[in-house]
């Protein structure tokens, strides 16, 4: 089954997030995991494997936090696929590791998985998180900065 993992759907949720954030604002690893539920251990993981790919970038105290390195428009769901689980792909045979295949003489399939393949990897590459956008209920009081679940946010 093609599927996203979780720790995408969380770098998914975050860069969403911190697209939506003013210039200047940064988003915390603690804020984000409130907001969306999620393990705040796993999101810390998740957020360095974005930083070392160069999609986000950290700062310091007094501001602290995370925001996005490339414009929102620039940064794909395949780059961020790529950052958070390493090369994407649906058929071994695609990458060359398929050296000790069976099939591989007799394989009919190879051309049309390959195809769907790139189709796939196209259009993982044509979404920005830009365009994945967000339900406008969920960043009331985030957007403005004044609270989390009627908590103030900590920047």
């Amino acid at each position: 089954m093609l599927k996203l993992t979780k720790k995408v759907d969380y770098a998914l949720l975050a860069l969403n997030l911190m697209a939506q954030a003013r210039e200047g604002e940064t988003s915390n690893v603690r804020d984000i995991a409130t907001l969306y539920r999620i393990p705040p251990e796993i999101l810390a993981k998740v957020m360095q494997k974005l930083s070392k790919a160069g999609l986000i970038q950290s700062h310091n105290a007094p501001r602290g936090g995370y925001s996005l390195k490339l414009p929102a428009e620039d940064i794909s769901v395949l780059k961020v696929l790529t950052a958070v689980e390493g090369p994407v792909g649906i058929v071994s045979c695609s990458d060359g590791s398929d050296k000790d295949c069976q099939q591989r003489d007799q394989c009919d399939i190879r051309s049309p998985l390959e195809r769907l393949q790139n189709n796939i990897l196209w259009f993982l590459e044509a979404l920005s998180i830009r365009e994945l956008g967000l339900e406008p209920s969920v960043m009331k009081g985030v957007t403005d900065g004044s609270s989390l679940f009627g908590q103030p946010l900590h920047h």
